[in-house]
């Protein structure tokens, strides 16, 4: 599970080598990129480890593939937007943030470009938090310790490939395969052990979500250029004001448009 955190111990260290200001930058966008994953992530997992572990040792094999379709459906619901929301939208978030005293423009995007690399694998790195219990309620814990370290090893032989391109953002987005790897394989771990057996209709959820996703990405991407996010000196205030504004229409065009689609958000809610 703290692969990631693993991997941004080593890409510190790394990142002190490479331009001033690259540990800076890498750590204020670990920060953003923590809090959707804390958020979700770590909420969601706790809630499904003792629950899967009673339907484990109840031997209800239903229950508890239906704990792990609702765990992957709520992930996919929720991290998806996030995600989104880190690839379009990161210079205005950052630079709300951070951009005051001697955090300047050129911090605020370099800053931005680092979260856009930890946006891309946000949706592996929150699904981690909910697999990586389905093995632990099954007592299973070399299965994850496995692919964790195969996936350590990986993210360095990424970051050998991309930092020379990327600088410190291939850092990030090293970290951010990594982790779709990472829940790749334990996904196809439940899968073969048989513990995971997806319920009907997510062809036509992902559908929904995708259809969603694409409107919310057109909205941010347009908001993040309609406006001069950098441009607030001594009006923090009313920079502050319009990115909760955005983010409140952010939220009302994606799980508006999920309703028109025809998803009943009702069903996500559990006992």
């Amino acid at each position: 599970v703290s692969v990631a955190q693993l991997s941004l111990l080593i890409n510190t260290q790394i990142a002190s080598h490479l331009a001033v200001g690259s540990v800076s930058w890498l750590t204020y966008a670990d920060r953003l990129m923590e809090f959707p994953t804390a958020l979700l992530g770590v909420a969601l997992g706790v809630v499904l480890l003792p629950q899967l572990s009673a339907a484990q040792a109840a031997g209800d094999t239903d229950r508890y593939s239906g704990l792990l379709d609702w765990g992957l459906r709520l992930v996919v619901l929720l991290a998806v937007p996030c995600a989104v929301a880190l690839l379009t939208f990161a210079q205005p978030l950052v630079a709300v943030l951070y951009h005051y005293g001697r955090f300047g423009a050129a911090d605020v995007q370099q800053t931005a470009t680092a979260l856009m690399g930890y946006g891309a694998g946000l949706i592996g790195l929150i699904a981690i938090k909910v697999l990586a219990p389905g093995f632990y309620a099954r007592q299973d814990i070399r299965t994850p310790v496995k692919i964790a370290i195969g996936v350590l090893v990986l993210t360095q032989a990424l970051n050998l490939v991309l930092v020379p391109h990327l600088a410190h953002a291939g850092l990030a987005l090293a970290i951010g395969l990594g982790a779709l790897v990472n829940a790749a394989f334990l996904l196809m771990g439940l899968r073969r052990r048989g513990a995971y057996l997806p319920a009907p209709g997510w062809a036509k959820f992902g559908l929904q979500v995708l259809a969603a996703s694409v409107l919310l990405a057109v909205y941010l991407t347009w908001l993040s250029a309609r406006v001069g996010w950098l441009g607030f000196e001594g009006a923090a205030l009313q920079r502050v004001g319009l990115l909760a504004l955005g983010i409140v229409g952010a939220g009302a065009l994606y799980f508006g448009a999920l309703v028109l689609s025809g998803l009943n958000l009702r069903q996500f809610v559990r006992q």
